[in-house]
């Protein structure tokens, strides 16, 4: 099948290429069904972006590649619905806004994103109780700036 989108162009996908958020992502509640686009092979940033509207997609970042200490407790609920094991642990991505000096670019380390990519299944979930926010500087260790739960 063929989605088309602003940023890429044409893009043909297939069913078992999309990831389905069945609560939708805050702000964007009726975007069901989103691919996923690596930056690169060994990138930390990849690109979600929706089948139905070509406008919108996020820019993805690896949280842990320039986080290191960062760290949560996913809701036991959650982790029953979305069939998370040990075996199957999620993946998490966190949202970039991308400012006009990319020094000054940001992430929001509160509300994650959590895939089971063998499900299928996605969901932004917010953290309750959480030293984050959702504006850490992605590169803030060059600025020498403590972010809260670790790295720099």
């Amino acid at each position: 099948m063929k989605i088309e989108s602003t940023r890429f162009g044409t893009l043909e996908i297939t069913e078992e290429d999309i990831l389905h958020f069945p609560l939708g992502i805050p702000g964007f509640l009726n975007e069901k069904e989103f691919v996923l686009l690596p930056h690169g092979a060994d990138s930390p940033f990849s690109f979600l972006q929706s089948v139905k509207e070509p406008n919108l997609s996020f820019l993805l970042v690896d949280p842990f590649a320039f986080y290191k200490d960062y760290e949560f407790k996913l809701d036991d609920i959650l982790v029953r619905e979305m069939e998370l094991t040990e075996e199957n642990p999620p993946q998490v991505w966190v949202i970039a806004t991308i400012k006009e000096n990319i020094k000054d670019m940001t992430v929001n380390l509160l509300a994650p994103i959590i895939l089971n990519t063998q499900k299928r299944e996605g969901r932004q979930i917010i953290l309750e109780q959480s030293p984050y926010s959702i504006r850490h500087k992605l590169f803030a260790e060059s600025t020498g700036t403590k972010v809260p739960g670790g790295g720099k």
